[in-house]
């Protein structure tokens, strides 16, 4: 199963976002250091467009808070933080089956075809597997100090 590149953009979003307070843990980072929409997207190198709408459907889900203005940015809230992995990608993947038997050219073996059930239930197992882990958990070392290192060389001294 191969997910949405959105899928892929919103948990390393969110997870960017889980280690932007990593000092505090569990309050909303320092006035000024939460990250902007432009500077997640240079940190996960994807274009601006992609992460300004992926940052508006999580903040729509209420699991990243998007504060304008000076000192604002994007903070995930206490729902981001204990998120779901398999709820997300659900929410993100839809509830499509994995292969297309009906449609502009349906299969000739719809009626009799045992291998949807048998997608459907491997894509429903893919799920499962993922409901109990968190964002927290995915953002446990060592995967919390390399996502803070983005973000140090981000921040870091620039050469001209």
């Amino acid at each position: 199963m191969r997910l949405l590149h959105s899928t892929d953009l919103a948990l390393r979003m969110l997870m960017r976002l889980a280690v932007a307070d990593a000092p505090g843990r569990g309050g909303p980072p320092a006035t000024g250091s939460a990250p902007t929409t432009r500077q997640v997207a240079e940190d996960m190198a994807v274009p601006y467009t992609h992460a300004a709408k992926v940052a508006a459907r999580l903040t729509h889900l209420g699991l990243v808070e998007a504060r304008r203005g000076r000192g604002g940015g994007l903070v995930l809230t206490e729902a981001g933080r204990t998120a779901s992995v398999g709820a997300l990608v659900r929410e993100f993947e839809g509830e499509g089956d994995v292969v297309e038997c009906e449609g502009a050219t349906p299969c000739p073996l719809n009626s009799g075809c045992r291998l949807r059930g048998a997608l459907r239930r491997a894509q429903e197992a893919f799920y499962a597997a993922l409901d109990p882990v968190t964002v927290e958990d995915i953002v446990a070392s060592p995967t919390g100090p390399l996502l803070l290192g983005l973000a140090s060389h981000r921040s870091g001294p620039k050469t001209s």
